[in-house]
């Protein structure tokens, strides 16, 4: 079951008493009183600063292991919250973040190019189009949480690649 209410105090309490709780809610950012997607996208991007200096050899296995990392996070959050998707739950908006930002790693790009690959990973995100409307509704668990992320995020990277060649 999906649940968009806020969370309770025993919710909270229960979510951050684990390491896995703190990484599910993007390390706080998913705590926002709104808009917990958006905080946790922005929250992304300052680690980001630094993980786009890896190369991209070493920045593609940061993203393998944080969303395996994902993964496990937002499936043991999700059962001490109780509920499938909490929208607290905000590390797949780092993930998928991250994957957006890829082509800035790729192609030279100005600095803009951070804001419009983070709007259009919301854009994706919010929006939701075939498959990642479908992987929302019939993916469950840790991998349901994440999934629609990281193909909102390709989706996102390909526009973004797109527009940093025509540069």
């Amino acid at each position: 079951m999906t649940d968009r209410k806020k969370l309770t105090a025993d919710q909270r309490r229960r979510l951050l008493a684990l390491p896995a709780g703190w990484l599910a809610c993007g390390l706080g950012s998913g705590l926002a009183p709104v808009a917990q997607g958006t905080f946790g996208s922005l929250a992304a991007i300052l680690p980001w600063l630094a993980l786009r200096h890896l190369g991209v050899p070493l920045y593609a296995l940061v993203l393998v292991l944080a969303f395996a990392m994902g993964v496990w996070a937002c499936n043991v959050a999700g059962r001490a919250l109780g509920v499938d998707d909490h929208r607290s739950l905000v590390w797949d908006e780092f993930v998928g973040q991250w994957l957006a930002l890829l082509p800035l790693l790729l192609v030279p790009s100005p600095w803009w190019l951070v804001a419009v690959g983070f709007g259009l990973f919301r854009l994706f995100d919010v929006w939701k189009p075939w498959p990642i409307g479908w992987l929302d509704g019939h993916m469950k668990g840790g991998l349901g949480v994440m999934i629609d992320d990281v193909v909102a995020g390709l989706y996102a990277a390909i526009v973004l690649a797109l527009i940093a060649i025509a540069l």
